[in-house]
């Protein structure tokens, strides 16, 4: 679920990225107040601002909201105690093979080999 939430967060962000990049400045109303003949678009004879403003807007909600839900499962994750890498000697216990710390007490039980002896 964490994975899908996050590649919707970057989908909305590069979406926002292109928004706000498409979106005219102030001093391009200026030529259009004036009777440039460009105000006529797609968009209505209001131009793009009103479309572009208001899908920037909900793009940022779904952002702010996308980033509060990945924050929360950030804070869940870090909670819990089995989460994240798990320490070496863990992982040695598990496999049985013994860790430094066990290596004394392995070593008590072991009969020591002298090389060249017959046994």
């Amino acid at each position: 679920m964490q994975v899908a939430i996050l590649m919707i967060h970057v989908a909305i962000a590069i979406a926002l990225v292109v928004l706000i990049l498409l979106q005219q400045g102030k001093g391009a109303e200026a030529g259009a107040a004036f009777g440039g003949g460009a105000s006529q678009t797609v968009f209505g004879s209001r131009g793009s601002g009103g479309f572009l403003s208001k899908s920037t807007a909900v793009l940022a909600a779904a952002f702010f909201a996308t980033s509060l839900t990945l924050a929360w499962y950030a804070t869940q994750a870090s909670q819990a105690p089995e989460a994240g890498i798990p320490d070496a000697r863990l992982i040695e216990q598990q496999r049985g093979i013994p860790t430094l710390d066990d290596s004394a007490q392995g070593m008590d039980n072991a009969a020591p080999v002298l090389e060249g002896s017959d046994g």
